[in-house]
């Protein structure tokens, strides 16, 4: 629907050689990529020289944005020193015990011990190794499923994309394997009933996965795991009340809470952690992405001490602790890892995020009036966009027409990046973003929604299927 120019030697160069991730890989050759080419602040900017403000922090993780002159000297520091080493076998270096111990001090509830991976995916993949070792330590080997929700995002390694619950992790991919369970999105929204309140909502959704353990046997289930504020699935903010309800089912039933802070976590929701605001008590942790500020690779999981025993019990029973990576604890990702919680403290990105949280949701609110968003969700600074076909019924458009992607392209043509899940826009900006550069991604936003409601009526994309 779009005019697009002709591809650039570099652009054809990239499809050529390069298999993008989370891409329409048969259209390619017609829309090309945009190929980046530097940053600084919450700018990009391309091989033709074209700026934007990247609204997505890259994937979710540049926190901090670009070119942080702090974090390239903590970087090229460590390079110096230590390029390269690894923890297998009781070895350390000095950044991953410093970065485990920073870990500890700002978790949100008593952290034992910080085991490192090199991504979010390989951290909640960990996490279910974890589950089951632990429970074969305890003799319970039959307490293995893993709950997790509809509409979530954990991960694209085969475990953790079969704890997403999304449809395009699943289709192709013979996903989800054995042991994964889902249970209901808690999006009111979208899956809430004629005259239902959300306070209604959540006792059904609590007793929606009181039934799902009781009908599958909490003896055979190890944990839940959630992302506070669900990421990929739309930026979807449950219901205030609907943690607090989970999480007495999961301790009724001896079920333990894994909570995914590869997004909310280290001051995205106005909070160290998502679990903070949004009210979940975790018994261990994920963490990935703004760790980093996405400077380099790296995700950690955190557990407690009484499950850690878990673990020493097994390997004296076994003769080792057979799990690790590569690059698990990279002395260059540790370094970056302390530098970043260093600039979250001294610059107090937290408070910064609270102080721009009511006029982000003021902004959002205010799209609300459009005829083509249905809903907009907001923590902090993260939200979404909502497009609807019929804004009273909430009809979505046919996926088909691919609405979302069709803004998002008439966006960076007004300069600015963010993210189609979908129908639903995501925003998730740099956290170090000024109010008048927050009012200049809406304003440039709010454009490509013009745009974009002159092509639905053109087309006539708003009929029903």
């Amino acid at each position: 629907m779009l005019n697009t120019p002709p591809l650039s030697n570099l652009q054809t160069r990239d499809i050529e050689s390069v298999l993008h991730p989370y891409t329409p890989l048969h259209k390619l050759n017609t829309t090309g990529t945009l190929v980046i080419s530097h940053g600084k602040g919450v700018h990009v900017y391309d091989t033709q020289g074209r700026g934007y403000i990247e609204g997505m922090s890259g994937l979710w993780c540049a926190g901090l944005g670009f070119g942080d002159e702090e974090l390239i000297d903590a970087a090229t520091e460590q390079l110096r020193s230590l390029p390269y080493y690894h923890l297998f076998g009781a070895k350390g270096t000095e950044s991953a015990i410093e970065l485990a111990e920073k870990l500890k001090e700002i978790a949100p509830v008593p952290i034992s011990k910080v085991f490192f991976t090199s991504s979010g995916s390989e951290a909640n993949d960990t996490q279910v190794k974890l589950a089951w070792y632990m429970n074969n330590a305890l003799g319970r080997p039959n307490k293995k499923k893993i709950i997790s929700r509809m509409k979530a995002y954990h991960g694209v390694t085969i475990m953790s994309a079969s704890l997403t619950g999304l449809p395009y992790n699943h289709i192709g991919w013979d996903l989800p394997v054995d042991r994964v369970l889902h249970t209901d999105c808690p999006h009111y929204y979208r899956f809430g009933q004629d005259g239902e309140s959300e306070a209604d909502f959540v006792r059904r959704m609590a007793q929606s996965l009181r039934d799902l353990i009781e009908r599958e046997g909490p003896d055979t289930i190890a944990a839940m795991i959630a992302e506070p504020v669900m990421g990929a699935g739309g930026v979807i903010v449950p219901p205030r009340g609907y943690y607090k309800a989970i999480q007495e089912v999961l301790d009724e039933h001896d079920i333990m809470m894994i909570d995914d802070e590869v997004i909310n976590g280290f001051g995205r929701t106005g909070n160290w952690w998502g679990s903070q605001t949004l009210g979940m008590t975790p018994k261990t942790i994920s963490a990935a992405k703004q760790l980093t500020a996405a400077y380099a690779p790296l995700g950690a999981v955190m557990v407690p001490e009484d499950v850690y025993q878990a673990y020493v019990d097994h390997s004296a029973e076994i003769g080792t602790f057979g799990h690790g990576f590569t690059y698990g604890g990279h002395p260059l990702g540790c370094a970056l890892g302390v530098k970043a919680i260093e600039i979250y403290q001294k610059r107090d990105i937290v408070g910064h995020v609270r102080t721009l949280s009511p006029h982000f949701e003021a902004r959002m609110k205010k799209l609300n009036d459009h005829p083509l968003v249905g809903e907009t969700r907001y923590c902090g600074l993260v939200g979404g966009v909502e497009l609807v076909a019929d804004k009273k019924t909430r009809r979505p458009f046919d996926p088909k027409q691919a609405v979302g992607a069709q803004l998002v392209k008439f966006l960076e043509g007004h300069g600015a990046i963010l993210r189609a899940l979908g129908d639903t826009i995501a925003f998730c900006p740099p956290m170090v973003i000024t109010e008048a550069e927050l009012n200049e991604l809406f304003d440039r936003f709010e454009k490509a929604l013009a745009d974009t409601e002159a092509l639905v009526s053109k087309e006539g994309l708003r009929a029903a299927a």
